[in-house]
């Protein structure tokens, strides 16, 4: 049997691995159950492609996603694997071609979608197949406290029942404790081995910028990267078409894409942004699951994300092939607002009091002054233990903070004195309509408009406010319930504070922080190359990719293309050695690339790079 080594870069083109794929594979190899959770853009799929390549039998892959059941075919294909799928956009006649091909072993990989597996006939084509082993994707879809349940999961534990021999691979990029658990419980892994990564993704750059005027913040950004390719998320059908409009109206290559679409011009505008022919997508949270693009080199929210996890998620869309992208979140009060009109309509309690309470983890994320990799990872569990990321607009350009003391106070004493008056607790805004003097009814109601604190605080806007109250809890002077109303109370060292009138320094709001000098810093997975070759491999794979009919990435991602443009490579020795050149790829494509290369050479010197 070759070695892990030798296949992985016969076959895939690279010469190592990346973290715990190794691992991973090995235990598949011996035979065992593995759960794997791997951040997007840490090759989950390497995970088990691999071992299929070097089983005996079929690997039977279960995925939900049809767009990237044909990219990855589409890319093992293209590197020599026999791969196929099996979904519901292959007309009858073709399924019956591809289960006649199945059924003589001619296939290494078959992609197929849960319900699909379920089918009545399917437990004969499972028994009859050689099936060496199953890997299932997107495995949080099991759980219902996932973020993207999906019921027909729930019957793949009847996998066991079809293939009982047949070991189980789990694979996930996002999961909480508790949906690992019910990952593993429901799929009835046997004693699995358990790998989980980190959540960093050390070459994304994370910036949060008030968001004032968003179309022109968006078209200042895009000045800056004419060529690249980018998702742009909003948070309505019609925001999505109204900035794809704007921004094709000023030259740029862009579409929307939301479920309201038909599937004819959702379909077309994806494989249009897969090929580089429409550079920017502009997107409803519907786009992005199953796009395998690696050359995403930002992500734009143009609107606040409901939560977390689903940030860190389409985030992670950014960069996936290693090379510096940046993360954008255009940032404002007033879309804070919005998603609590949205949350408040909600009937069920519970789910109300969920979506609240992941709001407020979004707003301290925006609104945080420390290094935003520590405060994304933290949320998942995992300490960052570098002070300073190098990669976030907090850690490059810290805001300026300010003696808060005499607002902090006002705030707390605020919060203090109406507790102490009323014999329960209020919340955010209530503080807030009491310091600048509001008088709405249930500040009349309670008596509040006879506190002590009672309009003190008509100097600052209740958007200030507020932000100055949510800062006060991330520094742990005030403290906020977990239940529905979201009551404060000042915390035993607001207490000291107030009795000690302690210096309290507060960071200026996002929204009203004026932009700092830049320090410069190396980006990681940056490849320093020569930008006007690159310019023309990429013109040239675009042309190859167009005449295979296949998105450019399926013939060289940007990092082979940069490394071909750092490295000058003029003959198979070389050209072979490059990152992503397997051996299928080192036949088709080394004499088109090296001869532009060549023919660039004949009227440019080369440049050399540290």
């Amino acid at each position: 049997m070759p070695t892990l080594t030798a296949t992985l870069k016969q076959t895939f083109g690279y010469d190592q691995f990346r973290p715990l794929q190794r691992e991973i594979i090995e235990a598949s190899l011996a035979g065992k159950d593995v759960f794997a959770l791997l951040p997007t853009g840490g090759g989950k799929s390497l995970c088990f492609q691999l071992p299929a390549l070097l089983h005996g039998g079929l690997t039977l892959v279960v995925s939900p996603l049809i767009a990237l059941m044909k990219d990855q075919v589409d890319t093992l294909q293209a590197a020599g694997v026999k791969a196929t799928f099996l979904n519901s956009t292959l007309s009858a006649e073709q399924t019956r071609s591809r289960l006649a091909s199945l059924h003589r072993g001619e296939y290494k990989l078959l992609y197929v979608a849960p319900e699909r597996l379920m089918m009545d006939h399917w437990e004969n084509n499972l028994r009859s197949w050689n099936i060496s082993l199953i890997a299932i994707d997107e495995a949080h879809c099991i759980s219902e406290w996932g973020h993207d349940f999906r019921p027909e999961y729930r019957q793949l534990a009847r996998l066991r029942d079809f293939a009982p021999r047949v070991p189980l691979m789990a694979l996930t990029a996002t999961a909480t404790e508790r949906v690992r658990e019910d990952i593993v419980r429901l799929l009835e892994l046997r004693d699995p081995e358990k790998f989980v990564a980190s959540f960093n993704r050390p070459n994304l750059t994370y910036r949060v910028k008030a968001k004032e005027k968003p179309l022109q913040q968006i078209l200042d950004f895009l000045k800056q990267r004419p060529d690249e390719s980018g998702i742009i998320y909003c948070a309505s059908r019609s925001a999505t078409e109204s900035l794809a409009d704007s921004l094709m109206a000023r030259g740029h290559a862009a579409k929307p894409y939301h479920a309201g679409l038909d599937n004819e011009t959702r379909n077309r505008n994806q494989e249009e942004f897969l090929r580089d022919e429409t550079k920017i997508i502009c997107a409803t949270i519907a786009f992005g699951m199953g796009i395998n693009k690696p050359n995403v080199r930002f992500v734009i929210h143009h609107d606040l994300p409901k939560n977390v996890e689903g940030y860190y998620q389409e985030t992670g869309r950014a960069g996936r092939d290693g090379l510096p992208s940046e993360c954008v979140l255009l940032y404002s009060p007033g879309d804070v607002a919005k998603q609590l009109h949205f949350i408040d309509e909600k009937t069920d309690l519970q789910e109300r009091e969920i979506a609240h309470r992941q709001l407020t983890r979004m707003v301290h994320y925006a609104e945080c002054s420390v290094c935003r990799r520590i405060d994304l990872l933290e949320y998942f569990s995992e300490k960052w233990t570098e002070e300073n990321c190098a990669a976030c607009d907090n850690c490059l350009e810290p805001r300026e903070t300010y003696d808060g003391t005499v607002q902090a106070q006002k705030f707390l004493s605020c919060v203090f004195r109406a507790c102490r008056a009323s014999g329960y607790s209020v919340g955010m805004n209530h503080t807030a309509d009491i310091l600048t003097g509001s008088q709405n009814e249930k500040i009349k109601e309670r008596k509040h408009d006879q506190l002590s604190t009672y309009g003190i605080g008509r100097d600052l806007h209740r958007s200030e406010w507020l932000a100055i109250g949510r800062e006060l809890i991330r520094l742990k002077l005030l403290n906020q319930s977990q239940d529905k109303f979201a009551t404060l109370t000042v915390s035993a060292s607001g207490i000291e504070a107030l009795k000690n009138r302690s210096p309290i320094r507060l960071t200026r709001p996002i929204v009203l922080s004026a932009g700092a000098a830049k320090r410069h810093a190396v980006k990681t997975g940056e490849i320093e190359c020569d930008e006007e070759l690159f310019g023309r491999l990429r013109a040239l794979r675009k042309k190859i990719a167009d005449e295979q009919q296949v998105p450019a990435y399926i013939i060289f991602g940007d990092v082979t293309l940069r490394q071909m443009a750092r490295f000058y490579p003029l003959n198979a020795n070389e050209f072979g050695r490059l990152s992503g050149v397997g051996e299928r790829k080192l036949g088709e494509f080394c004499d088109p690339f090296t001869a532009e290369i060549k023919k660039y050479l004949e009227n440019h010197p080369k440049v050399n790079f540290k």
